[in-house]
């Protein structure tokens, strides 16, 4: 079944990039055909079978909805397994995420099974000041847990691996104690069902390696990170089904919030460090998705459940943080070009590879088809009216009709999908929960449009990145900013200023060149002219749409988690009783920090 979906997926984005090749075809050659419209139309059809492919996820996730509901199933018994959480930290503010950690041990606790679960908080802070803020809030939360959780700290003076190596550590020095661990990030929550349900269903199935929750955005506040916390929250439960439905046992991993067999990622997982120099060379960087590789290479099943639910994530607030975390994902991606023949990996995934190194190379693909349309025109040479001498003038089809439908079709790959998740919502019911048919409506139709106007500024972004791996530009392992204010117009300005100058000369080569382009072309050139007002515009909080008008509501807001309410609890009280503490704190002189946090008596897991 899972070979049947693979190959009809692959056929249906086949399949569209030939529609759209045939009609760029016929609608580029209308007036004589030169080098640059073939061109053209291998651009076009590349990616438009990228779009497919997306596309193509969504209607798997969309047939299979109430097969994978009818596969839920609630806990029916306690795991005695021993888990550990491993919870990576990295110069961020120690009062967040500490906070997400002592919600977690107090949801454990509740339901009387906490002393099943260890956490350990594993630092790569190289901050000074921050590392100092760490210990003292360390204190702060073995407090708040008291009995209900043990809980460790383990900081690296340097960070080999970044937060593999840091992972791969405490599994070589404390591996042994545990039979599962459950890999969050700094920013992820989960519940204590949720984390209990993980144990029974890896526990329940022996050849089980690594299982992946579906994380939901929360805490969004301005404009555009609640466009994302609504796209995950809505549509992306869909994509994942689909998803889920095409991998099989090479299921992903996306590096936090999925928990892992021990055993199987101790024996699978090490990784090497590639030859030469980075961005292609050293440590692998995106290193979630090779971990996922080598457990299905050595036989253990790799599985995305999104029917599992109480676990959350937090995303960039800003179309500026946003980049930043997408140049480093962009460079992880690409390195996995030198994984692309390493023996004994399944076909699926490196086929995986080649879908995350699409991810990137889209935007300079189209940002080529752009400029080659614009260029193609001047080129032409002029065509013979009078082929035979004599009779009348032949003059060349201008197959506008093609232009239309191939835009409507371009369009259509990318909205398509999204409207019908939406009709699906309003025909089983699930708009309710997000507040009815008409605000998930408007939600989409705003989210749309926010996707839309942003799409050209985040294709800049996207292809400057490219443009930088492949010089050999190293992104660095930037520290997260969780809690990001607005950005200013100034701000958006010195980010995006090169944006506006391409594509002001994208307008002005158009209309010097392609004169009959320029509509199409200033679909793309607007939004990048607005690029700035864009940028700071949606960087502004939005709470007051969905009070008043219910927009980009989600099922988190609307009703939050208890493990969501505890952890607002614990950081309003942490930050509001102890502020003038953690300053003094912060204050103090630097003490050297040792890596003596780690379980007492931990051996080495082979």
């Amino acid at each position: 079944m899972v070979t049947l979906r693979r190959i009809l997926s692959l056929s249906f984005a086949v399949t569209m990039a030939s529609i759209a090749s045939f009609l760029a075809a016929g609608y580029f050659y209308a007036d004589g055909v030169q080098w640059l419209d073939p061109a053209r139309v291998v651009l076009l059809a590349i990616s438009t079978a990228w779009l497919a492919w997306g596309a193509g996820l969504a209607l798997n996730g969309l047939l299979s909805a109430r097969e994978k509901r009818a596969l839920a199933a609630p806990p029916q018994r306690v795991s005695t397994a021993r888990t550990a959480v491993l919870v990576p930290v990295y110069n961020e503010d120690p009062t967040k995420s500490f906070s997400h950690v002592a919600a977690m041990a107090r949801s454990l606790d509740r339901l009387g099974i906490g002393g099943q679960f260890d956490f350990a908080i594993l630092s790569d802070t190289n901050d000074p000041r921050i590392a100092r803020q760490e210990e003292f809030w360390l204190a702060r939360l073995k407090g708040e847990v008291g009995e209900a959780c043990k809980v460790f700290y383990r900081r690296r003076e340097s960070n080999p691996g970044k937060k593999a190596g840091n992972i791969s550590d405490f599994i070589k020095t404390s591996g042994a104690l545990y039979d599962y661990l459950i890999i969050l990030d700094a920013d992820s929550l989960m519940e204590g069902a949720t984390m209990v349900e993980m144990v029974r269903r890896i526990e329940a199935e022996p050849d089980l390696g690594l299982l992946q929750t579906l994380p939901k955005v929360v805490r969004a506040r301005s404009f555009f990170g609640r466009a994302i916390q609504f796209s995950a929250s809505y549509y992306s439960p869909v994509y994942a089904r689909g998803l889920a439905m095409l991998q099989g046992r090479e299921g992903p991993f996306w590096g936090h919030n999925a928990i892992v067999r021990t055993r199987a990622f101790a024996g699978s997982c090490g990784l090497p460090e590639l030859p030469g120099q980075p961005p292609f060379g050293g440590h692998i960087l995106s290193h979630d998705y090779v971990e996922a590789a080598l457990l299905a290479r050595n036989g253990w099943r790799v599985r995305l459940d999104p029917d599992l639910r109480g676990s959350f994530e937090e995303g960039p607030d800003n179309v500026v943080d946003f980049a930043k975390r997408d140049r480093r994902w962009c460079q992880g991606n690409l390195q996995h070009g030198r994984l692309l023949a390493v023996p004994g990996l399944k076909a699926w995934n490196r086929f995986v590879f080649i879908q995350g190194i699409m991810a990137y190379v889209a935007a300079p693909l189209w940002a080529l088809f752009l400029v080659a349309s614009i260029v193609a025109p001047a080129m032409k040479v002029i065509p013979d009216y009078f082929p035979v001498p004599g009779l009348l003038p032949v003059f060349p089809r201008v197959e506008q009709a093609n232009a239309l439908a191939l835009l409507t079709g371009v369009f259509g790959l990318l909205i398509g999908p999204k409207l019908l998740i939406l009709l699906d919502g309003a025909m089983t019911g699930r708009n309710r929960r997000f507040g009815g048919s008409l605000r998930c409506f408007f939600s989409v139709v705003a989210e749309v449009a926010c996707t839309s106007l942003l799409a050209p500024v985040m294709m800049m972004f996207q292809s400057r990145a490219v443009i930088q791996v492949l010089a050999g530009l190293d992104a660095g392992w930037p520290a997260a900013n969780r809690e990001a204010e607005r950005v200013s117009l100034s701000e958006a300005w010195a980010a995006s200023w090169w944006i506006v100058v391409a594509g002001s000369l994208t307008i002005g080569a158009a209309y010097r060149l392609a004169p009959d382009y320029l509509p199409y072309v200033m679909l793309v050139t607007g939004p990048q002219l607005l690029a700035p007002l864009l940028i700071s515009g949606t960087s502004f909080a939005a709470a007051a749409l969905r009070r008043r008008f219910g927009l980009f509501a989600t099922i988190e807001e609307r009703v939050p988690t208890s493990v969501m309410r505890l952890q607002e609890g614990i950081l309003l009280r942490w930050r509001s009783d102890v502020a003038a503490e953690a300053g003094e704190a912060a204050a103090r002189p630097i003490q050297p920090l040792r890596d003596t946090h780690t379980p007492a008596g931990a051996g080495r897991t082979h």
